[in-house]
């Protein structure tokens, strides 16, 4: 799942994707380089200026149909927290919501239902959207994104939204400190447990930086290594800035598996 922020602000790409020509740049080079699914946000999620849901639509309103009118057998996915925002994305061609703040708007699933499109259950840390964790404690945050995300996924289903189109997000960062993402990211066996197709959205944050004491810039490699070992550990979608890489990463934690076969065979054999 490539990431195309349509935000002057975004924490990574700091704007570079603003623009609607630079986006659909971007979403042209991450589907060549393989992406299955585009990650399409209006708002950033850290604090900052106040976004409207009519500025969210400004900026990813019609953008979703050019998308979708450039690559017509693309899944795209629209990151957004809003039903007002879902329900114009559905009805542009968006296949996914992506709803990393964890049912704030309980309208969303209901468009998702509606309209037939997939939804990504967050553990958000129960706190309103664009906020940062302060202090947060858990008795056992594991247990605590378990049951908040199976029961937003069996709500969803009980809505109509098709239990094949629902994934389940552990929110690396969201609503928790670097050490309850790490502690999320070994356990989640136990996620994976609960049948729901895991999504991961690791890319560059925080507890990759406070980790290894690295800037936004330097956090490739130790994103890399999450995505392996959460790949190993059963999580089935991998939302990325950096799409290539991540895509090298995958292959060779599914050729290590035994799942998939080398690319070429050369050594030893010719």
């Amino acid at each position: 799942m490539a990431i195309v922020n349509r935000t002057p602000d975004s924490f990574f790409d700091r704007g570079a994707t603003f623009g609607e020509a630079e986006a659909l740049d971007a979403v042209a080079r991450a589907v060549a380089d393989g992406a299955g699914i585009i990650d399409i946000g209006g708002v950033k999620a850290a604090p900052g200026g106040e976004v409207s849901a009519a500025e969210e639509l400004r900026r990813v309103g019609g953008f979703v149909a050019a998308v979708r009118g450039r690559h017509p057998d693309l899944v795209i996915s629209v990151d957004t927290w809003r039903a007002e925002v879902g329900r114009v994305v559905a009805g542009e061609g968006a296949d996914l919501l992506n709803d990393a703040w964890g049912g704030v708007d309980p309208g969303l699933a209901e468009v998702a239902a509606e309209f037939g499109t997939g939804l990504v259950c967050t553990h958000a840390g129960h706190l309103p959207p664009r906020t940062r964790p302060h202090r947060m404690s858990y008795d056992d945050v594991v247990a605590d994104i378990v049951a908040t995300t199976v029961g937003l996924a069996e709500r969803a289903t009980a809505l109509g939204v098709h239990p094949d189109s629902v994934l389940v997000d552990p929110g690396h960062d969201f609503g928790k400190n670097s050490r309850h993402s790490l502690e999320a990211t070994r356990r989640l066996p136990e996620l994976v447990a609960t049948g729901w197709p895991v999504l991961v959205a690791m890319s560059n944050k925080d507890f990759v930086g406070e980790t290894l004491d690295t800037g936004v810039d330097e956090r490739l490699e130790g994103t890399l290594a999450a995505t392996a070992v959460s790949a190993w550990l059963g999580a089935r979608v991998f939302r990325a800035h950096q799409v290539p890489e991540t895509l090298r990463t995958l292959r060779m934690v599914c050729a290590i598996r035994g799942d998939t076969d080398l690319a070429v065979a050369r050594r030893g054999v010719v």
